[in-house]
């Protein structure tokens, strides 16, 4: 698993193979396989509708939508179609749940994406995943930053070429992007940067460590462990 859609993102087909989709999303640009059994086609005219209009997202970690015919589970960053009052529509099937969301005409801010990143605490780390279920490093960092109304590439390497760069780790902001390298100088995690010296990252878990101009200091391990390449400042 490559990467991973939540309810009510959209995308475009580009190829077909017997029942599986190769796909190009609308929130981060990424290419993948699906099942065609997974999704739910849509008219042209309702792409551009949902593509261009304000994005509402569900902000619960996990909570239930119901429909006449069925119910279905919504995870924090899932897309709310054509959002109103607590109901939204895919295709012509209302749903209604209970719950928090984020988006629409509200301003969102850098200061936000601290809180929103702190409700991933202790999630598991799993390669691919963007949900509450398990994120990776540059999953979470997306996922969030969608919370805050921002697209964001997929991976950690893409990310790193958004926004401006803050040539100081002591000039950085809560919210900024912290990019980390391997050996061979590659980007390979990224995290998001906290008050006081902290930072909020998938490594293992979501976990928040200390960070200073060297990099990521793990308390328990006694070490640092993920080498600063650069920082980045998204929303500014």
């Amino acid at each position: 698993m490559v990467s991973q859609l939540l309810l009510g993102e959209v995308f475009e087909v580009r190829e077909k193979k017997q029942t599986w989709l190769r796909i190009h999303t609308h929130c981060d640009d990424y290419e993948g396989w699906v099942d065609e059994k997974q999704v739910q086609e849509i008219k042209q005219s309702l792409f551009s509708e949902l593509t261009s209009s304000s994005l509402f997202c569900s902000l619960e970690l996990f909570t239930i939508a119901e429909s006449d015919k069925r119910k279905i589970i919504l995870f924090t960053g899932s897309s709310l179609p054509k959002y109103d009052t607590q109901s939204f529509k895919i295709n012509n099937e209302l749903f209604q749940f209970d719950s928090a969301v984020t988006g629409g005409l509200e301003q969102n801010t850098i200061e936000q994406v601290p809180s929103f990143a702190t409700r991933f605490l202790n999630i598991p780390y799993l390669w691919g995943g963007r949900s509450p279920a398990g994120v990776d490093c540059s999953g979470f960092t997306n996922i969030i930053y969608k919370l805050a109304g921002i697209r964001l590439h997929r991976d950690a390497w893409q990310q790193s070429e958004q926004g401006i760069l803050v040539s100081f780790i002591d000039e950085a902001r809560p919210g900024d992007l912290a990019f980390f390298q391997n050996e061979e100088g590659k980007i390979i995690h990224v995290g998001i940067i906290l008050p006081h010296q902290k930072i909020i990252h998938a490594s293992g878990r979501v976990r928040i460590d200390t960070i200073d101009h060297y990099g990521i200091y793990n308390e328990e391990l006694k070490k640092y462990t993920h080498p600063l390449r650069l920082i980045r400042r998204i929303i500014h």
